[in-house]
């Protein structure tokens, strides 16, 4: 096949046209011409030549049927000695047809070995940072460079080439800045990943630059943009005759040295020196200092110093496109930044760092980078000024031009610290701490439960954890389906159920009883009250609808407390919804690691739970049986009783036994006994008891004319 290349370029245009699979690259045609060598072989059995001369039949038809004569340029001979000494003739195109079918037989692309090579060989890649899953074999594609992330503009620069059948892929990254060579093999001959030595740097003088001071075009150009004379000379800024332009020159100093430089057209166009070394725009400046900063550009260095800061430095090429979101790579990788660690021996000096770079998402990008590789615990930032109602001035220099140099040293002493992830000032919660404190927000004492005797001694709070206990059959579920019921007649909250022991029919049966205050049925526990109407139903059903969404599993398996956070994350969103029920602990898929006691278990999902009713500003009840009791002498249980850990009481905000009296001699045998047994919150509730009468046939509850004997709380605290 590798004659073809050497064919004049008339014929081979005529074959490609005629042949497809002759468009692939060079190396898929030089790969080809291996089977004609199998086929020509003695030791190619019959079975081969039959399954290569099948294979032909299917081109056969594509190209010209008559013979070519000796004469035709498939017998040309080139000039000099032939380097295939291993070829006895020159194939004719018949030989040529069935090398390619061969070739396109062996790698054809469903073939499960080149599939698995190919997959290998994809997982090779991923290794070196290359994702080749959509790269198909025998031809070059464009990725984003895994070195360089195609610098600001995020090019893709990296050239890849995986090999027709899949035995091998190299890779080259274009840009000059990177230059990242390397390849993989699937059976491991070599692996290499090379990024080019970095060049020697350049030593640049004023006079081999050929540097000259400003004229006083350029001089009027920065008085324009504030910047005096006196501020340009001792930064050493000068100019550069580039044809009929003058080009603005920043000499970049270390120590006194002139170790590069960047030109900047007035049109605001940019280039540097090359190879040469990278650091900050002015590091002489900073050389003493405990305190710097760092700014996007030069010209706002320039415009620092004319607000009175001189510890300041500039980036030497601009700002990224956006946060990567890698890893901060390593010194020798971390090219993008390398000015960084050039500088490091002045950095880390700094106790204090301001970034004042640009407020576009650029700069704020670059502030991201910086920061992040500088320490942002000993980072501010600069926020500038607002220019209008929605925008803010962009950058140093034109908050020195717009408002003067007394409002730019304003907004650098102004530089708030450095956000950190999970760290924060009780400055961020002041807006909230008023809202509270003005009681805007609606429900600083909680709403109430519809129960006046209940409501002393607890309260819903949005955001807060109730665990619910008692012994079985004292009327759990029922109870809260009574306390949802109320919350939405008195304030409209929506919520999710996930009440694994309850039918949907049945749950929905209990819900519309005591919505319509009707029994469902007309049924022995219902008999002294009227049956609901149809009408009465199909109302309850659109309330129903409305009012309550279910987390229910569908498979087998029981659901796990991330699955159903999940779903009622899903429901805030969706619906709206102000509360959550879990219904009961034990029907909760709970595998834990082999290391993980039950206690930890529990601790951690409590922990999921709360921080999901503080997130999503939603009450959560979270019901759980206790143990076994042993010698039960009928009366409430204790929080300490349910079963699986203490942290049920330790961690809730709110603990809440619910005891139905089972003993006539007691007293009526519908009275419930509401335990309030914790309450975090001293503005919503407080420990004590309450007593509700329960209406078995409208599932009811009420207050009971028997009141324990406690302290009433202060009337005024709700309007």
């Amino acid at each position: 096949m590798r004659f073809l290349l050497r064919l004049p370029k008339t014929h081979l245009r005529k074959l490609s046209s005629s042949m497809s699979v002759l468009m692939g690259s060079k190396q898929f045609l030089e790969f080809c011409l291996l089977p004609s060598f199998a086929a020509s072989s003695p030791s190619c059995t019959r079975g081969a030549q039959r399954q290569l001369s099948s294979v032909s039949r299917r081109f056969r038809p594509v190209l010209a049927s008559r013979p070519v004569s000796k004469s035709s340029p498939y017998h040309q001979r080139p000039n000099g000695v032939s380097p295939y000494t291993s070829i006895s003739r020159a194939p004719n195109p018949g030989n040529v047809l069935n090398a390619i079918e061969f070739s396109v037989s062996m790698f054809d692309p469903e073939d499960g070995a080149v599939q698995s090579r190919l997959a290998n060989l994809r997982l090779k890649l991923a290794d070196n940072g290359i994702d080749a899953q959509n790269c198909p074999s025998g031809q070059y594609s464009g990725l984003i460079c895994p070195e360089c992330e195609g610098g600001d503009s995020g090019e893709k620069s990296l050239s890849l080439f995986i090999a027709a059948d899949c035995s091998s892929a190299t890779w080259n990254c274009f840009r000059g800045k990177c230059g990242l060579k390397g390849g993989v093999r699937v059976d491991g001959r070599f692996a290499t990943s090379v990024v080019p030595m970095e060049k020697a740097e350049r030593k640049v003088t004023v006079e081999s630059l050929e540097l000259e001071p400003l004229c006083d075009e350029i001089e009027d150009y920065f008085a324009a943009r504030m910047i005096s004379a006196e501020t340009l000379k001792r930064n050493r800024v000068m100019q550069k005759r580039i044809g009929d332009e003058i080009v603005i020159a920043f000499t970049y100093w270390q120590r006194g040295e002139l170790v590069s430089c960047k030109y900047r057209y007035l049109t605001k166009k940019f280039f540097q020196e090359k190879n040469t070394r990278r650091i900050f725009y002015g590091l002489d400046d900073i050389e003493k200092s405990s305190e710097i900063i760092i700014v996007e550009g030069e010209i706002d260095k320039l415009a620092m110093e004319e607000a009175g800061f001189r510890n300041c430095v500039s980036v030497p090429d601009g700002a990224p496109a956006s946060v990567s979101s890698k890893e901060t790579p390593s010194e020798e990788k971390d090219t993008k930044y390398k000015f960084l660690w050039n500088c490091n021996d002045y950095l880390k000096k700094a106790s204090r760092i301001v970034i004042a770079t640009d407020g576009d998402g650029a700069g704020q990008a670059l502030a991201e980078e910086v920061a992040r590789r500088l320490g942002k615990e000993r980072c501010w930032r600069v926020k500038w000024p607002k220019k209008s109602e929605d925008e803010h001035y962009k950058d140093a220099n034109e908050v020195l031009m717009s408002m003067g140099p007394h409002s730019l040293s304003e907004a650098v002493r102004s530089a708030e610290p450095y956000p950190i992830q999970g760290l924060f000032s009780f400055k961020d919660f002041f807006d909230e701490i008023d809202a509270y404190y003005h009681r805007t927000h609606g429900h600083e004492y909680g709403v109430s439960t519809g129960w006046k005797t209940l409501d002393n001694f607890y309260s819903v709070v949005p955001g807060e954890l109730t665990v619910v206990t008692g012994v079985p059959n004292s009327g759990k579920s029922e109870w809260i389906d009574a306390l949802l019921c109320n919350l939405n007649h008195s304030v409209g909250w929506k919520f999710a159920l996930c009440s694994m022991e309850n039918k949907v029919r049945d749950h929905g049966r209990k819900l519309l009883e005591k919505h319509v205050k009707k029994p469902f049925f007309d049924a022995d526990y219902g008999r002294s009250v009227p049956r609901m109407s149809v009408e009465e139903l199909d109302e309850g059903k659109l309330w129903l609808d409305d009012t309550f969404t279910l987390i229910r599993c569908e498979l087998d398996s029981l659901p796990s407390i991330g699955w159903v956070l999940e779903r009622a994350k899903a429901a805030v969103l969706r619906h709206g919804i102000r509360g959550l029920v879990i219904d009961p602990y034990n029907e909760l898929d709970h595998q834990r690691t082999q290391r993980q006691t039950e206690t930890e278990y529990v601790s951690q999902m409590l922990t999921k739970i709360k921080r999901f009713a503080q997130h999503h500003s939603c009450h959560v009840w979270f019901v759980a049986h206790p143990k076994q009791l042993q010698q039960w002498d009928g009366g409430p249980p204790n929080l300490y009783d349910i079963s699986g850990s203490a942290h049920f009481i330790n961690k809730c905000d709110n603990g809440i036994v619910i005891h139905r009296n089972r003993d006539e001699k007691a007293g009526p045998l519908d009275l419930v006994q509401i335990c309030v047994r914790k309450v975090r919150n001293k503005v919503a509730g407080q420990i004590g008891d309450a007593y509700l009468c329960y209406d078995r046939a409208t599932g009811l509850f009420s207050d009971s004319p028997i009141t324990p004997e406690k302290p009433e709380r202060r009337s005024s605290r709700r309007p």
